[in-house]
């Protein structure tokens, strides 16, 4: 595995542009960076490099509720 440190900063990076780029959630976005990145690599060394090279998903907001 790579740098661990560059790993998680690349894909916290990721999640921060497919959040919005907010201000402000430097840490939420390298605690789930690093979560994502530990979590793969526990489960097998291959995981962990598809976890850091894979694009991040945009979060899906709530669904609307109809008010009637």
């Amino acid at each position: 595995m790579p740098n661990l440190e560059e790993a998680i900063r690349e894909r916290a990076y990721h999640l921060w542009v497919a959040d919005g780029q907010p201000d402000g959630k430097a840490e939420v976005h390298w605690m789930y960076a690093q979560h994502e990145i530990l979590a793969a690599s526990v489960a097998s060394p291959a995981a962990a490099d598809i976890a850091m090279t894979r694009p991040a998903r945009r979060a899906r907001s709530p669904k609307k509720q109809n008010s009637r």
